[in-house]
Parts: structure tokens; C-alpha cells; sequence
């Protein structure tokens, strides 16, 4: 559907918030940061990204009737150092020849006002578990093209190690040179495709 087919306004009124329009909005890979961050020897903060990320937000009339579907290609992981991708893609950790995608499709919805949780089915390493994503609504532009723009921001943390993600190496002085834990963080700019 091209933008000028879009006949409803793009943004609503809901509980005093202003809300995303029901629709089809298409996540737009240039303008979206999925990053995650992890511990390297216990204590420094290492930060990547993955730069090929799809999917779509469908936006129904009640908020909690949405949904999300996300595929990120693992391959795509930069975090600053081309030795350090290099090893991520390996069979020790995402093992990107086996298992080239990522995958979160939720599977409910709980919102409040402009922020809520997405709760869901993450799929890494070939290993789905239930991951809620907290979710905001950070705001609706239109874009110089006539375009429809809503974005949001998430956030949750995981085990890789719940994923079969295992490879470590233990220190001298004790812990272990990668935590098992991460963080992710997501920035999200959509497009309205169809209502």
C-alpha cells in the first residue's frame, strides 16, 4: 500500500496517550538498533549490534490485541572489533553457519498508557524461550516522503546460557571471562504499510 492509500490518521487518543493508529507498521532496518551488552572479564561493559534486523508491529484497535514478529540475521553483529565478530559468528558462541537467524515473536501483550510488556517467544542458537520485552512508545513523525513513522524502545535481559550460547573460559582470580547474562536494548523505528 503506498502512503497516499493510507486514509486514517496515523496516531490516536487513547486514555489521554497518544497512541499508534491500528495497522501494519514495518520495522525499517536503517533506522533500528537492536544492541546487547555483556561483561568481558567480569567488569568491562562490551556493547555490539545487529545491523540486519525485519519485522513488522501490527497495531490492533485494543493495544493488548498487538503484535510483534522480529527476525535479526546473526551475521550482521559488529561490536568494534573484526577479530572479536569474527568469533562471535563462530561455532563457540552464535554459530551463525548452523543457526543463521534470531527470531521473538510475541505471543501476548500488556499495556498501560504508552509502555507495557511484550511477552514472547525468543529463538537463538536454535533454542526458543519465553522472554518479556518492556516496551515504550517513544513517539510518531511524519517523514519528508509522506511517510508514516512510529517509534519504540525495549529492553530485556537473558541467559545465554539458557540458549546453549555456553563457550567461557575461567579466570585465575575467579568468574569468567564472559558473563552469562545480557542485556538488550532496542530502538525501534517503524512505518506504517497498511490500516
Amino acid at each position: 500500500m503506498s502512503h497516499d492509500q493510507i486514509q486514517q490518521p496515523p496516531t490516536r487518543i487513547l486514555d489521554g496517550h497518544v497512541l499508534p493508529a491500528p495497522g501494519v507498521w514495518d520495522i525499517d532496518p536503517g533506522h533500528t538498533d537492536l544492541a546487547f551488552v555483556g561483561r568481558h572479564f567480569m567488569v568491562t561493559k562490551v556493547r555490539g549490534r545487529f545491523t540486519d534486523v525485519t519485522g513488522r508491529v501490527v497495531i490492533a484497535p485494543q493495544m493488548s490485541d498487538s503484535s510483534v514478529e522480529v527476525t535479526i540475521g546473526m551475521a550482521s553483529v559488529e561490536s568494534g572489533s573484526a577479530e572479536r565478530d569474527d568469533h562471535i559468528r563462530s561455532a563457540d558462541l552464535f554459530d551463525v553457519e548452523r543457526y543463521p537467524t534470531a527470531a521473538f515473536v510475541s505471543t501476548s501483550v500488556d499495556w498501560s498508557g504508552t509502555s507495557g510488556t511484550v511477552h514472547g517467544d525468543l529463538t537463538i542458537h536454535g533454542v526458543t524461550r519465553q522472554v518479556p520485552l518492556i516496551v515504550s512508545f517513544e513517539g510518531y513523525v511524519p517523514d519528508p516522503w509522506g511517510g508514516h513513522r512510529a517509534m519504540f524502545s525495549a529492553r530485556t535481559a537473558v541467559n545465554r546460557e539458557e540458549f546453549g550460547i555456553t563457550w567461557n573460559v575461567a579466570l585465575e582470580a575467579g568468574g569468567l571471562l564472559v558473563s552469562k547474562d545480557v542485556r538488550i536494548e532496542i530502538e525501534l523505528e517503524t512505518v506504517l504499510t497498511s490500516q
